[in-house]
C-alpha cells in the first residue's frame, strides 16, 4: 500500500502528472456520464494546479479574471491556496477560489 503525497510535498513534475491523471479520470466519467465523478476529478486537478501557481503572482486588492466563468473576482486576502474575497456585480458575500482559478486581466479588460 502506497502512502499519497500531499501536493506541496510533490515537485512541479509530480504535481503536472498527478493532473494529468486527474484529468484523464475526469475525461472517462465524463465519456461514461458519471458526471458527479467528472466533477470530483475536475475539482481535484484545478486544486493540484493551485500548488503551481506562483503566489506572489495573486495580489490582493486587485481583479482577476475567474477562469472558466464571464465574472471577475476582488481578491481580499490569500489563506493558502485559496484566494479570499468577492465577485464583482454580486452580493459581495465573501467566498473562497483556488488561485488556479484566477486570470490577471489583459490590458483591454482593466477595471476601474
Amino acid at each position: 500500500m502506497t502512502e499519497e503525497k500531499s501536493y506541496r510535498d510533490m515537485s512541479e513534475h509530480e504535481i503536472r502528472q498527478e493532473v494529468g491523471r486527474l484529468m484523464e479520470k475526469a475525461r472517462k466519467a465524463e465519456a461514461l456520464g458519471i458526471i458527479n465523478e467528472y466533477a470530483v476529478y475536475q475539482r481535484k486537478a484545478l486544486m493540484a494546479q493551485s500548488y503551481l501557481v506562483d503566489l506572489s503572482t495573486i495580489i490582493p486588492g486587485e481583479i482577476y479574471k475567474i477562469e472558466g466563468d464571464d465574472a471577475y473576482f476582488h481578491v481580499d486576502y490569500l489563506k493558502g491556496r485559496f484566494a479570499w474575497g468577492y465577485r464583482l456585480g454580486g452580493t459581495k458575500l465573501e467566498e473562497a477560489l483556488p488561485v488556479a482559478m484566477l486570470k490577471p486581466l489583459k490590458k483591454s479588460e482593466q477595471i476601474k
